[in-house]
């Protein structure tokens, strides 16, 4: 029995990064993937089936944030090195050095024109920059800690930015000014992003929440407690209807925003996973996180499930929905509203057993991770194909390469059996459904006759 189109299913994974993937980016054209890494380098893959991967060398500590330009001619990358460094996308991988923040760089943004940069840093600052004379503009000065992620609105009206003060302020990029503050006593959000059409934003939450605000009505629209653990990353749906997430719990999560609910939950990742990106088509989305893979993931969702309703019940749950506490309403109501949620009271994060919350909280600190301290940086670029692992140096590359490329696909093999049997589970379960409900039809009949 078929499963549908509906199911997302995994397609593929690199490895090359030797140390925790913490942002990655589809280009607008959607042919190639750039990710940064604790490992400090900034690779950039070919979604071509055997092409050679690229790795950039530049950053002198964790690279923890890149974004493609709009045009895709161009890479920005922040790093813990205090710089902003902008790649040509060419085999040298050339870069040139913004010396942009006193403290650790913690995200990159591009408006959508291409012709300003945001980021955001631990010295408390937000900064934009001129792309078109390559120079600071302007500083903005609110927050009272750590500022974790900048990102611009869709028109490049407005920035909205989010720090470990436990704020969200959206900022006028005309004035200069702090026009809205959203505020939490609960815990502070990792990466906040406008959606698609700008009218609204989403916050991924230290306290594992997600939450979807409306910025023309100051109101918290919506709350999904439906991690475990803190959640790093989300990325929007390009049509808006969805968002994907990621958490220290180890799993992915996609949220169909219409009907406010999990819709699925993806375990493809040993560890926590830092990064999520939809590409710009929405066809496929991408992953990264503490195990060092790169998961690429095929959508097979669209608009049309939402104009039909009895379509999106026949969807496959990996899991038991959530209580209807886990997810406020719909209905607008202010964000100083208190509400109970439901929350999970498991301490450890899936994958790392015995870690509990320390794992939960090493993405605050990179260090925390051993193959961070013994990281070296080459001296040039190197294309990643020419670099096999430790354990296979002896081995001929030839070989090597071969070995991977069966190691990666018994991997994926692995994790869709475990995905078949789930679904093979359920099926059997509906079956059954079907048989006693054809079993009590007949009896029916059997009786008026």
């Amino acid at each position: 029995m078929a499963s549908g189109p509906e199911d997302p299913i995994l397609e593929r994974y690199f490895r090359g990064h030797k140390a925790a993937i913490t942002s990655a980016d589809f280009s607008p054209n959607g042919k190639q993937i750039a990710t940064a890494s604790w490992d400090t380098f900034v690779m950039l893959w070919s979604l071509k089936p055997h092409a050679r991967a690229y790795r950039y060398v530049g950053h002198k500590d964790v690279v923890t944030s890149l974004q493609f330009s709009p045009q895709g001619n161009l890479l920005a990358s922040a790093s813990r090195d205090r710089t902003v460094r902008l790649w040509v996308l060419d085999r040298k991988g050339k870069s040139s050095e913004f010396k942009a923040h006193t403290a650790p760089v913690r995200s990159v943004d591009f408006s959508a024109d291409g012709q300003f940069l945001v980021t955001a840093s631990e010295d408390k600052s937000i900064k934009v920059w001129s792309m078109y004379r390559q120079r600071f503009l302007y500083s903005l000065y609110r927050h009272t800690h750590w500022v974790r992620c900048a990102k611009f609105s869709p028109d490049g009206r407005l920035i909205v930015s989010c720090s470990e003060d436990k704020t969200i302020k959206i900022w006028d990029t005309t004035n200069k000014q702090c026009v809205n503050n959203f505020s939490d006593s609960v815990g502070f959000a990792n990466f906040v992003d406008f959606n698609p059409n700008g009218t609204c934003i989403a916050s991924a939450g230290s306290d594992h929440a997600v939450r979807i605000w409306d910025i023309r009505m100051n109101k918290l629209l919506q709350h999904y407690q439906v991690h475990s653990c803190g959640v790093n990353c989300l990325s929007f749906h390009p049509l808006g209807n969805s968002l994907v997430t990621a958490s220290s719990d180890g799993t992915v999560k996609i949220l169909d925003l219409v009907e406010g609910r999990l819709i699925y939950t993806l375990q493809g990742h040993t560890g926590p996973v830092f990064t999520v990106s939809f590409s710009k088509d929405g066809e496929l989305f991408t992953s990264g996180g503490a195990d060092a893979q790169v998961l690429i993931w095929r959508t097979n969702f669209t608009q049309l499930h939402y104009k039909d309703p009895k379509r999106n019940l026949k969807r496959l749950h990996f899991e038991a929905s959530p209580h209807l506490l886990d997810i406020y309403p719909r209905s607008p109501h202010s964000h100083e509203d208190k509400k109970e949620t439901i929350e999970a009271t498991d301490s450890t994060c899936r994958g790392m057993p015995g870690k509990g919350e320390d794992i939960c909280r090493y993405f605050l600190n990179p260090l925390l991770m051993p193959e961070c301290s013994s990281t070296t940086v080459k001296k040039k670029p190197e294309d990643v194909s020419d670099l096999p692992s430790e354990s296979l140096r002896s081995v001929p590359l030839a070989v090597a390469d071969a070995l991977e490329h069966i190691m990666e696909q018994l991997n994926i093999l692995t994790q869709t059996v475990s995905i078949l049997e789930q679904r093979l589970s359920l099926t059997e379960d509906k079956l059954k459904d079907c048989l006693d409900n054809q079993q009590k039809l007949f009896s029916v009949v059997q009786q008026k006759s």
